[in-house]
């Protein structure tokens, strides 16, 4: 017998496929990437206006005002006008449930957002249009790539002077490999720009100046009406037709089954901070992004509309709260349906675990949820015992695939100013080591702790978050290490003696595996073809034991 949505939704009884099936049908996971500056979180807010998740839209630049980006949290966010952590917002829009995470746009933060991207279904990619293709973004979409994932363009800032649409159509074809097919089309820019055309449609939307309210529809114009249109701005309607003319002849029209196969993007214009195009993205993510889909572990696929459940970490995040000190775990639900106090096997331990009272997020505001679908973020409270890549399941041994560790490039030591403070200072670089702000390396012949990053600017994110969160003040200082590989070798005789060889260039990281700290290049390879038995690796799965 299937459950009334009432039933389903009370937690009360158990919850038949069908009804596992219909809400995981429901479901749209996606992630919000770019590079920084290109409009990333003033998008985020707005998709949570229109979503009616929030009531007003908070700004980074306005922080004398006391708002902040919903999605920028941590006090040096709020300081900077920067994202420099994920963070994950639920809402509801069209009977879908919507589960968007944010990510850091900053390039010192590439591995937290990687982490994130290993949990979505979809993407979501914001252009600026002045900017086109930058740095950040090709870095990101070479790991959408690496999973297929279906990308959304949103080409923003349309209502400044910005490049010819074409042009940075032709840059984003190029430079991304990614074909790309127009759904909007641009009506002018700047102080000119009159809206979009919408090909699937046939219809314009008007661009008026100033913040549209989110249930405000838009001036929606047809037929007699455009031609009247093309009367008043006779130039920019006439460049727009001659546009669509070119690219309809080059063949871009939008095709579902290219796009849920990663190979074709849908792009739309628009402005984020005026709030035009917003709503044509939330639609189209509704209607065309994937439901949750199967996830690959180390002995089969997992199916979203499993009845037993599955999940995997792929954060951790300590001190959301200040005043609790707590640690949450970001686990995305791969299968079947969580409910309060069900409880789970630990894969990593081996231990059976309860979880009790997990939360859902609009940035570090949260409520209980009583119960999870494939798709959905939940948040475990944590007091150590869960890392990332971590998984969770009602018994079935597996380890979820694609969470992996980069190695650093960059090293610094902590010289603390009190060092009556030592105890708080390794309880702080083990905690934020565990959530990945950093990792943390222990070296076999020094009882000072290395902190590897692949930017600078998560130095002093660190440093920032010891003094405020922690009361730890210190000051990271270089420690002349060029880079790091995790080392195995299947001789065990062979290994040990390459430990006892290289004890002072050995450290061990936070699962216990044998890191090598090479100073130089030079000094690596030498190292490697000394030790030809002994691999060097620069990455490694989460979690994974490798000694």
């Amino acid at each position: 017998m299937i459950q009334t949505s009432e039933e389903i939704r009370s937690g009360d009884v158990p919850v038949s496929p069908d009804g596992i099936a219909r809400e995981v049908k429901r479901r749209r996971t996606f992630a919000i990437i770019s590079h920084p500056d290109a409009g990333k979180t003033t998008l985020t807010e707005k998709l949570l206006l229109f979503g009616g998740a929030i009531q007003m839209a908070g700004t980074v630049k306005a922080r004398k005002s006391g708002r902040h980006a919903t999605s920028d949290w941590l006090e040096i966010e709020k300081q900077r006008g920067i994202s420099v952590a994920s963070s994950v917002m639920q809402f509801t829009f069209d009977d879908c449930v919507i589960n968007l995470l944010d990510t850091p746009g900053h390039q010192d933060f590439s591995e937290d957002t990687y982490r994130v991207l290993t949990a979505v279904d979809a993407a979501v990619m914001v252009v600026d249009a002045a900017k086109g293709v930058e740095e950040q973004t090709i870095k990101l979409l070479e790991v959408c790539r690496l999973r297929n994932t279906p990308i959304i363009t949103f080409i923003n800032k349309m209502d400044r002077e910005v490049r010819e649409p074409l042009e940075v159509l032709d840059e984003i074809e190029s430079v991304l490999k990614i074909a790309c097919a127009p759904v909007t089309w641009p009506i002018g820019m700047g102080k000119r720009f009159q809206g979009v055309y919408h090909l699937l449609n046939d219809q314009v939307l008007r661009f008026l100046p100033g913040e549209a309210k989110a249930g405000q529809e838009v001036e929606t114009l047809h037929g007699a009406e455009i031609d009247q249109l093309a009367k008043v701005c006779p130039s920019e309607m006439q460049t727009m037709r001659d546009e669509i003319e070119l690219i309809s002849g080059a063949g871009a029209a939008f095709d579902l089954q290219e796009f849920l196969k990663g190979q074709q993007t849908p792009v739309f214009f628009g402005s984020g901070v005026n709030n035009f195009g917003v709503r044509e993205i939330l639609q189209a993510l509704v209607d065309w992004a994937p439901a949750p889909l199967p996830r690959e572990t180390d002995v089969r696929m997992v199916l979203p509309t499993e009845e037993a459940f599955t999940g995997f970490v792929f954060k951790i995040q300590a001190n959301m709260d200040p005043n609790h000190r707590d640690r949450i775990a970001f686990m995305r639900v791969c299968s079947g349906r969580y409910t309060q106090g069900m409880k789970v096997k630990h894969r990593r331990t081996g231990k059976e675990m309860k979880l009790a009272n997990a939360v859902t997020f609009m940035a570090n505001e949260r409520t209980r949820m009583d119960e999870a679908y494939a798709g959905d973020i939940i948040g475990v409270h944590n007091h150590g015992q869960l890392q990332i890549g971590d998984v969770l399941t009602e018994g079935e041994n597996l380890t979820f695939k694609g969470i992996p560790y980069f190695a650093p490039e960059l090293f610094s030591r902590a010289r603390l100013r009190d060092p009556m403070k030592a105890k708080q200072l390794q309880k702080g670089l083990r905690q934020l080591g565990e959530e990945g702000a950093v990792q943390v390396f222990e070296p076999l012949q020094d009882s000072n702790p290395l902190i590897g990053a692949v930017g600078q600017l998560q130095f002093e994110v660190v440093e920032h978050r010891l003094k405020a969160e922690y009361g730890v003040d210190a000051v990271f200082e270089r420690a002349g290490i060029h880079t790091a590989r995790w080392v195995t070798c299947a001789d065990k005789l062979h290994f040990n003696e390459f430990v006892k060889a290289n004890q002072a260039k050995l450290a061990k990281d936070v699962d216990g595996n044998y890191a090598y700290l090479a100073d130089t290049g030079v000094n690596l390879r030498l190292t490697q073809e000394r030790w030809p038995k002994v691999e060097f690796h620069a990455t490694r799965e989460h979690g994974q034991q490798l000694n």
